[in-house]
Protein backbone atom coordinates (compact mmCIF):
# COMPACT_ATOMS: atom_id res chain seq x y z
CA UNK A 1 0.00 0.00 0.00
CA UNK A 2 2.61 2.60 0.58
CA UNK A 3 4.68 1.30 -2.35
CA UNK A 4 1.26 2.29 -4.00
CA UNK A 5 1.29 5.55 -2.58
CA UNK A 6 5.28 6.71 -3.47
CA UNK A 7 4.74 5.41 -6.74
CA UNK A 8 1.79 7.71 -7.68
CA UNK A 9 2.76 10.45 -5.59
CA UNK A 10 6.00 10.48 -7.13
CA UNK A 11 4.26 10.48 -10.92
CA UNK A 12 2.09 13.09 -9.73
CA UNK A 13 5.29 15.70 -8.93
CA UNK A 14 7.35 14.94 -11.70
CA UNK A 15 4.63 14.50 -14.82
CA UNK A 16 4.52 17.53 -16.59
CA UNK A 17 2.18 18.02 -19.74
CA UNK A 18 -1.18 16.00 -18.47
CA UNK A 19 -1.79 11.91 -18.04
CA UNK A 20 -0.12 11.29 -21.71
CA UNK A 21 3.26 12.43 -20.36
CA UNK A 22 2.52 9.99 -17.16
CA UNK A 23 2.85 6.66 -19.56
CA UNK A 24 6.80 6.18 -19.91
CA UNK A 25 7.26 7.14 -16.51
CA UNK A 26 4.66 4.87 -15.89
CA UNK A 27 5.68 2.08 -18.05
CA UNK A 28 9.11 2.01 -17.14
CA UNK A 29 8.16 1.47 -13.21
CA UNK A 30 5.02 -0.79 -13.89
CA UNK A 31 6.63 -3.11 -16.64
CA UNK A 32 10.13 -2.74 -16.40
CA UNK A 33 11.32 -2.49 -12.87
CA UNK A 34 8.53 -3.71 -11.07
CA UNK A 35 7.06 -6.18 -13.39
CA UNK A 36 3.60 -5.85 -12.37
CA UNK A 37 1.92 -5.77 -16.07
CA UNK A 38 3.31 -7.00 -19.29
CA UNK A 39 3.26 -4.64 -22.63
CA UNK A 40 0.08 -6.05 -23.32
CA UNK A 41 -1.47 -5.47 -20.20
CA UNK A 42 -0.01 -2.02 -20.33
CA UNK A 43 -1.59 -1.00 -23.18
CA UNK A 44 -4.80 -2.64 -22.34
CA UNK A 45 -4.81 -0.36 -19.25
CA UNK A 46 -3.90 3.03 -21.03
CA UNK A 47 -6.95 2.56 -23.75
CA UNK A 48 -9.52 1.75 -20.91
CA UNK A 49 -8.57 4.79 -18.61
CA UNK A 50 -8.23 6.76 -21.80
CA UNK A 51 -11.57 5.85 -23.16
CA UNK A 52 -13.29 6.64 -20.03
CA UNK A 53 -14.54 9.31 -18.37
CA UNK A 54 -12.27 11.85 -16.41
CA UNK A 55 -8.57 12.73 -16.18
CA UNK A 56 -6.00 10.00 -17.16
CA UNK A 57 -3.70 10.02 -15.05
CA UNK A 58 -6.39 9.61 -11.87
CA UNK A 59 -7.81 6.79 -13.78
CA UNK A 60 -4.65 4.80 -14.45
CA UNK A 61 -3.79 5.22 -10.55
CA UNK A 62 -7.49 4.38 -9.10
CA UNK A 63 -7.05 1.73 -11.91
CA UNK A 64 -3.33 0.02 -11.29
CA UNK A 65 -4.35 0.16 -7.21
CA UNK A 66 -7.61 -1.60 -7.41
CA UNK A 67 -5.74 -4.44 -9.55
CA UNK A 68 -2.70 -4.90 -6.96
CA UNK A 69 -5.11 -3.71 -3.70
CA UNK A 70 -8.60 -3.56 -4.45
CA UNK A 71 -10.26 -0.98 -3.56
CA UNK A 72 -8.37 0.48 -0.65
CA UNK A 73 -5.16 0.25 -3.27
CA UNK A 74 -7.34 2.09 -5.52
CA UNK A 75 -8.05 4.70 -2.44
CA UNK A 76 -4.29 5.04 -1.87
CA UNK A 77 -2.83 5.28 -5.58
CA UNK A 78 -5.54 7.95 -6.63
CA UNK A 79 -4.74 10.11 -2.92
CA UNK A 80 -0.96 9.61 -3.96
CA UNK A 81 -1.18 11.29 -7.60
CA UNK A 82 -3.62 13.74 -6.60
CA UNK A 83 -2.07 15.25 -3.93
CA UNK A 84 0.89 16.74 -5.72
CA UNK A 85 -1.29 18.80 -8.41
CA UNK A 86 -3.81 20.03 -5.54
CA UNK A 87 -1.26 21.67 -3.46
CA UNK A 88 0.50 23.06 -5.94
CA UNK A 89 -2.82 24.54 -8.04
CA UNK A 90 -3.14 25.87 -4.35
CA UNK A 91 0.02 27.81 -4.19
CA UNK A 92 -0.11 28.80 -8.14
CA UNK A 93 -3.63 30.16 -7.59
CA UNK A 94 -2.52 32.18 -4.76
CA UNK A 95 0.52 33.91 -6.38
CA UNK A 96 -0.49 33.75 -10.01
CA UNK A 97 -0.61 37.71 -10.28
CA UNK A 98 3.56 37.29 -9.02
CA UNK A 99 3.75 34.33 -11.29
CA UNK A 100 2.69 36.08 -14.38
CA UNK A 101 5.07 39.03 -14.29
CA UNK A 102 8.73 36.93 -13.34
CA UNK A 103 10.35 36.15 -16.13
CA UNK A 104 12.47 33.41 -14.45
CA UNK A 105 8.87 31.73 -14.25
CA UNK A 106 7.83 31.96 -17.56
CA UNK A 107 11.16 30.61 -19.07
CA UNK A 108 10.76 27.52 -16.41
CA UNK A 109 7.38 27.28 -17.93
CA UNK A 110 8.66 26.90 -21.34
CA UNK A 111 11.16 24.70 -20.80
CA UNK A 112 8.95 22.50 -18.84
CA UNK A 113 6.22 22.95 -22.20
CA UNK A 114 9.14 21.53 -24.16
CA UNK A 115 10.03 18.65 -21.76
CA UNK A 116 6.23 17.68 -21.86
CA UNK A 117 6.08 17.55 -25.44
CA UNK A 118 9.31 15.12 -25.53
CA UNK A 119 6.99 12.53 -23.07
CA UNK A 120 4.30 12.33 -25.17
CA UNK A 121 6.07 11.91 -28.10
CA UNK A 122 7.73 9.03 -26.15
CA UNK A 123 4.61 7.87 -25.20
CA UNK A 124 3.42 7.63 -28.88
CA UNK A 125 5.65 5.69 -29.66
CA UNK A 126 6.00 3.03 -26.79
CA UNK A 127 2.02 2.42 -26.78
CA UNK A 128 2.58 2.45 -31.03
CA UNK A 129 4.61 -0.06 -31.21
CA UNK A 130 3.28 -2.32 -28.86
CA UNK A 131 -0.67 -1.64 -30.49
CA UNK A 132 0.19 -1.48 -34.11
CA UNK A 133 0.66 -5.36 -34.80
CA UNK A 134 -1.24 -5.72 -37.99
CA UNK A 135 -3.06 -4.09 -41.11
CA UNK A 136 -6.14 -3.82 -38.78
CA UNK A 137 -4.69 -2.06 -36.06
CA UNK A 138 -2.38 0.28 -38.45
CA UNK A 139 -5.67 1.06 -40.24
CA UNK A 140 -7.54 1.75 -36.89
CA UNK A 141 -4.53 4.22 -35.88
CA UNK A 142 -4.69 5.92 -38.93
CA UNK A 143 -8.35 6.32 -39.29
CA UNK A 144 -8.60 7.82 -35.65
CA UNK A 145 -5.42 10.45 -36.81
CA UNK A 146 -6.99 11.34 -39.79
CA UNK A 147 -10.86 11.70 -38.32
CA UNK A 148 -9.67 13.70 -35.41
CA UNK A 149 -6.42 16.21 -36.29
CA UNK A 150 -8.26 16.56 -39.90
CA UNK A 151 -12.30 15.98 -39.56
CA UNK A 152 -12.32 17.73 -36.49
CA UNK A 153 -14.74 15.11 -34.93
CA UNK A 154 -14.76 14.81 -31.15
CA UNK A 155 -12.63 12.57 -29.15
CA UNK A 156 -15.48 10.69 -27.63
CA UNK A 157 -17.05 9.91 -31.02
CA UNK A 158 -13.78 8.63 -32.54
CA UNK A 159 -13.82 6.34 -29.02
CA UNK A 160 -17.20 4.99 -29.42
CA UNK A 161 -17.20 4.32 -33.53
CA UNK A 162 -13.65 2.66 -33.35
CA UNK A 163 -14.94 0.33 -30.32
CA UNK A 164 -17.73 -0.52 -32.23
CA UNK A 165 -15.47 -1.43 -34.98
CA UNK A 166 -13.42 -3.70 -33.17
CA UNK A 167 -16.31 -5.16 -31.89
CA UNK A 168 -17.94 -5.57 -35.17
CA UNK A 169 -14.14 -7.43 -36.50
CA UNK A 170 -14.51 -9.81 -34.06
CA UNK A 171 -17.78 -11.09 -34.54
CA UNK A 172 -17.25 -11.04 -37.93
CA UNK A 173 -13.72 -12.23 -38.69
CA UNK A 174 -13.13 -13.69 -35.08
CA UNK A 175 -9.07 -14.05 -34.49
CA UNK A 176 -7.18 -17.29 -34.15
CA UNK A 177 -5.12 -18.11 -31.28
CA UNK A 178 -1.53 -16.65 -30.92
CA UNK A 179 -0.09 -19.63 -30.45
CA UNK A 180 -1.14 -23.06 -32.10
CA UNK A 181 -0.80 -26.07 -29.34
CA UNK A 182 0.25 -28.10 -32.35
CA UNK A 183 3.43 -25.90 -33.40
CA UNK A 184 4.31 -25.90 -29.52
CA UNK A 185 3.93 -29.42 -28.82
CA UNK A 186 6.42 -30.10 -31.84
CA UNK A 187 8.89 -27.42 -30.90
CA UNK A 188 9.52 -29.09 -27.36
CA UNK A 189 10.65 -32.36 -29.22
CA UNK A 190 14.00 -31.98 -31.22
CA UNK A 191 12.87 -32.52 -35.05
CA UNK A 192 8.92 -32.46 -34.16
CA UNK A 193 6.63 -34.33 -36.45
CA UNK A 194 9.57 -36.56 -38.38
CA UNK A 195 11.06 -37.96 -34.79
CA UNK A 196 7.81 -39.18 -33.84
CA UNK A 197 7.67 -41.30 -37.41
CA UNK A 198 10.65 -42.27 -37.21
CA UNK A 199 10.07 -43.38 -33.86
CA UNK A 200 6.83 -45.40 -35.01
CA UNK A 201 9.23 -46.90 -37.74
CA UNK A 202 11.48 -48.19 -35.82
CA UNK A 203 8.84 -49.88 -33.47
Amino acid sequence: MWELFVIFFKLGIFTIGGGIAMVPILRKKMVEELKWFGDDEMVDIIAICQGLPGVLAVNMATFVGYKKKKLPGAFVATLGVIIPSFVIILVIARFLSEFEENVYIQGALGGLKAAAAALVLLAVWQVGRTAVIDWFSAVCATGAFVLIVFCKISVVYVIILFLAIGVAKEFLFPGRPAIDPDAMTKAKVPGGSKNKEKGGDEK
